[in-house]
């Protein structure tokens, strides 16, 4: 009868990590539909351990399967299983991606579209800035210089990302 939790646990993560698509907040209502169909807490409990998930490091998804697999079977192997099931397709579709990419290394085609893919991304991240630039939060000359001063800090190769995010906020926070 023990096994019986852990074999509902993996099966439902499985699940939801297969088809839990647009990250942790997009499959927290598959998590809470597995939990009432197996009863395994309460709504409360649920809400809960969503406020938890939020406020722990790592993605929300992984949080909560690991939480969600202590809590319904009330043992570790419970939340492992969850937490393993949950990363388990993920895993699998990327192990089968990679097999492919590497072996079409080397495919003209494929690096020419992979060219074709380097601007676009950029394009994209640039929409996203643009979007994100309203009428109530457009940068401003000082913004402006601190990011030019952080892009350009950023090509010398003598920053770390994290250090240059650092200077960044204590800049702001001395400027403004």
């Amino acid at each position: 009868m023990e096994a019986e939790i852990y074999i509902q646990l993996f099966l439902s993560f499985f699940k939801i990590g297969l088809f839990g698509f647009g990250g942790g907040y997009a499959i927290i209502s598959l998590i809470q539909h597995e939990i009432e169909v197996h009863g395994w807490m309460t709504q409360s409990e649920f809400t809960d351990i969503i406020a938890i998930s939020q406020m722990t490091p790592g993605p929300i998804g992984i949080n909560s399967a690991t939480y969600v697999g202590y809590t319904a079977s009330g043992t570790v192997l419970g939340s492992i299983i969850a937490t393993f099931a949950i990363v388990l397709p993920s895993f699998l579709i990327m192990l089968t991606l990679v097999r492919f990419f590497f072996a079409l290394q080397g495919n003209k085609y494929l690096e020419w579209a992979f060219l074709g893919l380097r601007p676009a991304v950029i394009g994209l991240i640039g929409a996203a800035a643009i979007l994100l630039m309203n009428r109530d939060n457009f940068i401003d000359y000082k913004s402006f210089i601190i990011f030019l001063l952080a892009f350009l800090l950023s090509f010398t190769g003598k920053f770390h990302p994290i250090l240059l995010i650092l200077m960044a906020g204590v800049a702001g926070f001395v400027i403004y």
